[in-house]
């Protein structure tokens, strides 16, 4: 309407252009009267009231539709707010949902990793368990077969070392053995005493311990070892070893020594068809009526191999007697470092002395007739 309104106030009335005429008397009179109606003031006034009027209706009515335009926008966006809303709480709910089974989840996983770690410690625990025994077993079984083979160096089915098996031994003799030796007459004496049902008395050994030995022999007994270079094994391998290793053929010597303290040394009888074997010279080897170590002819009932070479020297009972005594001393170490013997400080120190006894004896030139 306002535009209506804007466009009549913009184009007014076309009114023809007034033609010059006589009028009558009347007519003039009424022209004044029409001029002087004219040239009033109630005319225009009416005019600007009715457009006022106009222009009010018209603001009033674009007012009410805008109005109401924006009533209906307001009520669309608080429709889609609405929506928005619900959306947004549906989301929240899902997201919540989401955050939980992510935490449960989680907790699920870390409870498996848990349990897998416990799993995992535990299975190791027991393997770990189970290969401490195994090694334990190893060694039982190395120092078994080493013990083994000790047996063997030292007695064979056709000679049996006496010493290492007592049941083969007389009665009479293991009486004897407990107490001093006696010479050849005496003894068979008193075996002839014996077998006359009379009883020997035993001869009481006193034994007194030596400070200085004892304490060498606790500090190495703390930790065990081979290394002659501590206090304990450096006396022995001067008061005892040395000696008694120490033969006339000084190289052969020192490869038995050696032998014997990386335990390769072997000794076998030689049977009655047995010929020296080996790269060596059959000098060097000995002979069944000639000891390789000491040189002077003596009957061989027994060879030595060292190690793995295939030589076999030939060695009179006597330097058998001295290679059995420090086998046999390496031999008892080895168990102790081993942890195989059981015994408390004394009784080995003892056991140790009664071992260098029998190669302080045998270094001096005396052997079971046995051999």
């Amino acid at each position: 309407s306002q535009v209506n309104f804007e466009e009549e106030s913009q184009n007014p009335p076309a009114v023809g252009p007034w033609k010059a005429l006589m009028p009558s008397k009347g007519d003039k009179e009424e022209a004044e009267s029409g001029c002087q109606d004219a040239g009033g003031v109630g005319e225009p006034q009416s005019t600007e009231q009715l457009n006022v009027s106009r222009l009010r209706s018209s603001s009033v009515e674009i007012r009410e539709k805008g109005s109401e335009f924006l009533r209906d926008e307001l009520h669309k966006a608080q429709k889609e707010l609405k929506l928005k809303d619900k959306e947004c709480e549906r989301l929240s709910k899902v997201r919540e949902q989401l955050e939980q089974e992510l935490e449960e989840l989680t907790a699920s996983l870390f409870e498996e990793a848990h349990k897998m770690v416990r799993e995992a410690n535990t299975k190791q625990a027991a393997a770990e368990k189970q290969l401490r025994e195994a090694r334990g077993k190893i060694d039982m079984l190395q120092a078994e077969v080493t013990a083994l083979k000790t047996l063997v160096i030292t007695s064979t089915p056709s000679s049996p070392n006496r010493e290492l098996h007592p049941q083969l031994q007389s009665p009479a003799k293991a009486a004897f053995r407990k107490g001093h030796g006696r010479n050849k007459s005496t003894s068979s004496a008193m075996v002839s005493a014996a077998s006359q049902n009379t009883a020997p008395e035993p001869v009481r050994e006193c034994k007194e311990v030596d400070s200085i030995l004892f304490t060498e022999f606790q500090a190495w007994k703390e930790s065990p070892t081979l290394d002659k270079s501590c206090s304990f094994l450096d006396r022995i391998y001067r008061e005892d070893v040395g000696p008694c290793l120490d033969f006339t053929k000084q190289e052969l010597s020192e490869l038995v020594r050696v032998a014997v303290e990386q335990n390769t040394l072997t000794i076998e009888p030689v049977a009655s068809h047995a010929v020296p074997v080996g790269k060596v010279a059959a000098e060097e080897c000995g002979g069944p009526k000639k000891c390789a170590l000491s040189g002077l002819p003596r009957t061989c009932k027994h060879r030595i191999m060292l190690g793995d070479s295939g030589n076999y020297y030939y060695i009179s009972p006597s330097c058998r007697a001295r290679i059995t005594a420090v086998c046999n001393f390496f031999t008892y170490i080895r168990y102790i470092q081993q942890g195989l013997v059981r015994q408390d400080v004394e009784p080995m120190f003892w056991e140790v002395m009664r071992l260098r006894r029998e190669m302080s004896l045998a270094k001096l030139g005396f052997y079971p007739s046995e051999m």
